[in-house]
């Protein structure tokens, strides 16, 4: 009773607080239960997350602009604390973190922009700030004496507020806050903190009320946003995070309902299938949650990027952060999904005053089909019909007309008559997006005269102890501790002694080595030779290794190469889960020798690393070996060769479908790791994706028995006109002659659509409302810039199925269907075909709905 009382009181003050600042800024955002207020008026916004440093800055315009023009308001990002605090008060804000820039970019573009300063992010980041790259919460705080990450611990708090103060002053100089007559509307603190704040026990909400008080004295004149904090005091936003939020209702009735994380698929990890959610469901979920009220949808991602670097989490995650979001990783817009979704906002836009400013009632239609009506002061209607049955079409009565509605649907009515938008009726073509190979054309390391035709440098590393050990030590430490996320590598090496008597010399029996580790992998030496390698999973790090080895008589050497793949970034405590070796024991004929209490020499790295040979310049006592023909299936192996960027302007990718795991750098740029691991061939996929009932990552995955990650972005602007740098480090094997540059182009595309589709005209800027009657249905197709639509791969009017790529004629299908279609389109960059009696005549099956497909080349 009197922790709830000091709580109440709490919150008092708190508000008290935020009315007093908001004064003395003068700010011009505020909010009511209906939305934000901005400049007096309130405001219905569509928001898109984009992460700075998961692209380049020479991207970052683009992406922008891309995600204004698919009807988004405000550009959302999160604030990386280790990307930018290297150490203790040593802040980096160049490149890819340089956030001022960004947040410029932003503003010049007209768009607002929310800023998660988190500190702590989760985002699927690394935890830690490594060698490269840094991310998340910097791992130099584990290692403040009395820290724990995310509790009402003292140093934690101190340097959270010493960040957090340090991000906010910054955006004070450039003033870029609304307060100041800047952009920046709404910021956050924290993330996801409700879901786990229990198991903090008595430390867990005093944090969080810290947390909000610490953030409200920073005196921004913006409201902060606390997302999943369910407990957030006023004035303090509580918002959601989730793939539906239209049932989320705030903690206070004066508080306007946001959803902060719309996620329009979902992350990676290496070995696993790929995760894809349908456009319909996406728009689907958007739609109920503005039918049921909600003000601010942001969408996590609307481009996911790149894990450069080592800057993936998880751990596990790929280096693609794609997220099967609208924008691609390489900045391609994903169609249909993105214009699907610009469509529903164009809907959506055209109802803001009357969702806004009118009044609701909720009429039920069904057991499962009901309509949200808005009636403005002015006269406005407004109707969102929802069918949300998961198996069955329903035909609707509303105010004495009749609709059609899909299952797991909403139709959306600007005018309470005239449908604008239908969820599960996607008008926009689909893009055939593909990765074009160009062999990667390795030069002559030295072009001049008469030089050998040496066109590759290697450099091997040793297993086991290079250099000076580090430390000895009986038994095992751990991983992450010893090396600080400084690396991704720790070795492990002892020695045994094997007595010439020993029966398995003889060959008709082998040792077994057995190595159980807390994660994430590793690779098995004996004597210098590669053994074997294990490794766990994005669903459990840990794993067992047993395999057959080679023991000669005598001082055999066990090296054991031990690997991150990114560091835990999210849940309770989670900067102490560990990493590395458990147990290592060799299995023999008469018994099991435990090496586990040996004495264990530990090297830090590699001496590659050490030595920077991945930078355009290294140490000078680097031994690169030059080659005319690199050795394959080599471990431990660095490739230095020297290229020309690929022709054009697309997107490249650096295949490596035929390495075997490791890392990359271009022009002392790190790409990422690489890992081409496979998906089981026994998983379930699903050879196309059912939008109806309620989405879950697992729902909808594809790539059974192929690498989860094939392809690495490389950016155009790391490129220089001729002579790049590409540098590889392999771990266990591979052949550097079969990589390659692809070119990431659209190759194709696909239209399906109905006469039943809507076809209002949405590109309108008025708020007149036609009828549909007049209008008919058409396939639009367009080529990208400078590609003409060259062939007609499939064309058919009636009633044909499937998805693009694997259409079929159906029982209904009218003969000169691709005429018609190569009439309007062949040899043009983009075209509309209708579904008109026009095109295609009036006797063909009159009492069915017709439907086109169309499969097309672009070159």
């Amino acid at each position: 009773m009197a922790r709830s009382a000091l709580f109440s009181s709490s919150s008092s003050v708190l508000f008290l607080l935020f009315l007093l600042f908001s004064t003395a800024s003068s700010a011009n955002v505020t909010y009511d239960h209906r939305s934000l207020i901005i400049d007096g008026q309130r405001k219905l916004l569509i928001s898109a997350s984009i992460h700075y440093p998961r692209s380049v800055p020479a991207m970052w315009p683009g992406l922008v602009a891309t995600a204004k023009q698919g009807g988004a308001d405000v550009i959302e990002t999160y604030v990386f604390w280790n990307g930018h605090e290297l150490s203790p008060g040593n802040y980096y804000f160049e490149d890819r973190f340089d956030l001022v820039k960004f947040v410029r970019i932003v503003r010049d573009a007209g768009m607002y922009m929310i800023l998660r300063i988190g500190p702590f992010v989760a985002a699927e980041w690394n935890f830690g700030c490594g060698l490269w790259s840094c991310s998340g919460v910097p791992v130099w705080l584990h290692y403040v004496p009395g820290t724990v990450f995310r509790t009402n611990s003292e140093p934690f708090k101190r340097h959270t507020e010493s960040f957090t103060t340090y991000i906010v002053e910054m955006m004070k100089r450039e003033k870029f806050f609304a307060s100041q007559g800047g952009h920046i509307i709404l910021a956050q603190i924290e993330n996801e903190y409700g879901d786990i704040e229990r198991v903090y026990g008595d430390g867990g909400k005093p944090y969080a009320m810290w947390a909000a008080s610490m953030a409200l004295s920073q005196n921004i004149g913006v409201p902060w946003i606390m997302c999943q904090q369910y407990d957030a005091p006023d004035p303090v936003i509580n918002t959601c995070n989730s793939f539906y939020c239209d049932q989320f209702t705030p903690n206070s009735p004066n508080k306007p309902k946001i959803w902060t994380e719309n996620w329009p698929g979902w992350f990676q990890t290496f070995g696993a299938r790929n995760p894809h959610r349908p456009a319909e469901d996406i728009a689907f979920s958007v739609a109920r949650f503005f039918q049921k009220g909600g003000s601010l949808q942001n969408y996590y991602m609307y481009h996911g990027g790149t894990n450069f670097d080592r800057t993936s989490g998880g751990p596990f995650i790929t280096t693609s952060y794609d997220y099967d979001a609208p924008i691609d990783e390489y900045g391609l817009v994903r169609l249909p999904k993105w214009a699907h979704l610009k469509e529903l906002h164009k809907a959506i836009k055209l109802c803001e005053h009357a969702l806004l400013y009118g009044e609701q009632t909720l009429q039920v239609l069904g057991s499962l089909q009901e309509a949200n009506v808005y009636s403005d002061p002015s006269g406005g209607c407004v109707a969102f019909i929802a069918n949300i049955d998961e198996e069955n079409d329903r035909l609707i009565n509303f105010q004495n007309r009749s609709y059609n509605v899909p299952a797991w649907s909403v139709s959306i009515l600007p005018d309470c008559k005239n449908v604008a938008f239908n969820t599960a009726k996607v008008r926009s073509q689909t893009s055939i997006v593909d990765m074009v190979p160009e062999n990667l054309q390795a030069l002559m390391i030295s072009p001049k005269k008469g030089s050998e035709d040496r066109r590759w440098n290697i450099f091997m590393e040793k297993a086991g102890v290079w250099g000076e050990p580090d430390f000895v030590r009986k038994g095992f430490v751990d991983h992450i501790n010893t090396t600080k996320d400084s690396t991704d590598y720790l070795w492990y090496t002892t020695s045994m002694h094997v007595d010439e008597s020993e029966e398995f010399l003889s060959g008709r029996s082998h040792p077994i080595l057995v190595v159980e580790s807390k994660g994430h992998a590793v690779h098995a030496f004996v004597n210098q030779k590669l053994q074997a390698t294990a490794s766990g999973n994005g669903s459990d790090s840990t794993f067992k290794l047993e395999t057959p080895i080679s023991l000669r008589a005598g001082k055999n050497e066990i090296a054991l190469l031990s690997m991150t793949v990114g560091l835990q970034n999210a849940g309770p405590f989670y900067e102490w889960v560990g990493a590395g070796l458990t147990s290592v024991k060799i299995r023999l004929n008469n018994g099991t020798i435990d090496l586990s209490s040996n004495t264990w020499i530990y090297k830090n790295g590699l001496e590659g690393e050490r030595q920077n040979i991945f930078k355009e310049v290294g140490k000078n006592d680097v031994k690169w070996i030059p080659k005319s023909d690199p050795p394959k299936n080599q471990p431990l192996t660095w490739y230095k060769v020297v290229v020309d960027p690929p022709e054009g302007n697309e997107p490249v990718g650096l295949d490596m479908q035929f390495m075997g795991k490791g890392q990359a750098w271009l022009n002392g740029k790190a790409i990422g790791r690489y890992w081409p691991r496979t998906s089981s061939v026994h998983d379930e996929c699903a050879p196309s994706c059912n939008y109806r009932g309620k989405f879950f990552p697992d729902k909808c995955r594809t790539g059974c028995g192929e690498p989860t990650q094939r392809w690495y972005h490389v950016p155009r602007s790391w490129f220089q006109p001729s002579r790049n740098i590409l540098v590889i480090f392999e771990e266990k094997g591979g052949d550097p002659t079969r990589i390659t540059f692809s070119r990431r182009r659209v190759i194709g595309l696909c239209g399906f659509i109905s006469t039943e589709h809507p076809s209002m005209d949405l590109e309108s800027s008025d708020q007149s409302i036609k009828s549909n009657n007049g209008d008919k249905a058409a396939v639009h197709l367009t080529c990208p810039e400078g590609m003409l639509i060259s062939s007609i791969a499939f064309a058919s009017f009636g009633n044909p199925s499937g998805t693009c790529r694997s259409y079929r004629q159906g029982s209904c299908h009218y003969p000169n269907s691709i005429s018609v279609v190569g009439k309007a389109c062949l040899h043009k960059n983009q075209c509309a075909v209708s579904l008109s009696e026009d095109s295609f005549g009036n006797d063909l099956c009159p009492s069915m709905v017709k439907t086109l497909a169309i499969e097309a080349a672009c070159g």
